[in-house]
């Protein structure tokens, strides 16, 4: 009899097997880098004379001498909200009062209702085409869920309808 029994959870085991297959693979990069290492590169030809002579390849030259590294800029914090665009005025009256906009309040208005946005939205999507095995697709959750609303508030409506013709009965 399995009722006191721990159900096994999906997400943990096929963690633990990507974390294995993670670790296998760090193992098999630091022995590639160790062979890499104890065996000299590659020779290659030059490019620029098609009969020229092999030269030994290696990273440094890839890049002339003498030249600084190239940084990017990174945006530190993608996820960030755009902002609201800038007042001119035409946004205000004649008085210096901001002008009533409808378009904007009913933005407001939906944004109040909707939620925050996801961290990981392919995590969502899998979760929501039910692709980790295992688990259900939120979609039949949803059914459920939606099932089990319908016939409460059935039960309900009968249960005031039972509570209306008993009280009007007596009466």
């Amino acid at each position: 009899m399995g009722l006191f029994k721990k159900k096994p959870d999906p997400i943990n085991a096929r963690s633990r097997e990507l974390n294995e297959k993670i670790s296998a693979l760090e193992s098999k990069i630091t022995r590639l880098n160790q062979e890499l290492q104890s065996n000299p590169g590659p020779r290659v030809r030059s490019t620029s004379y098609p009969g020229g002579a092999t030269v030994p390849g290696s990273a440094s030259a890839a890049k002339p001498r003498g030249s600084e590294p190239i940084f990017e800029k990174v945006d530190q914090n993608p996820w960030k909200a755009p902002d609201e665009p800038p007042a001119t005025p035409q946004h205000y009256n004649e008085l210096g009062v901001r002008k009533y906009d409808l378009l904007s309040l009913w933005e407001r208005v939906k944004k109040q209702f909707r939620g925050p946005p996801v961290a990981n939205p392919k995590l969502v999507n899998y979760l929501a085409a039910g692709s980790i095995q295992g688990l259900r697709p939120l979609r039949y959750e949803k059914r459920v869920a939606r099932n089990r609303f319908i016939l409460l508030a059935v039960v309900f409506v009968f249960v005031l309808l039972g509570i209306f013709f008993a009280l009007q009965h007596r009466h």
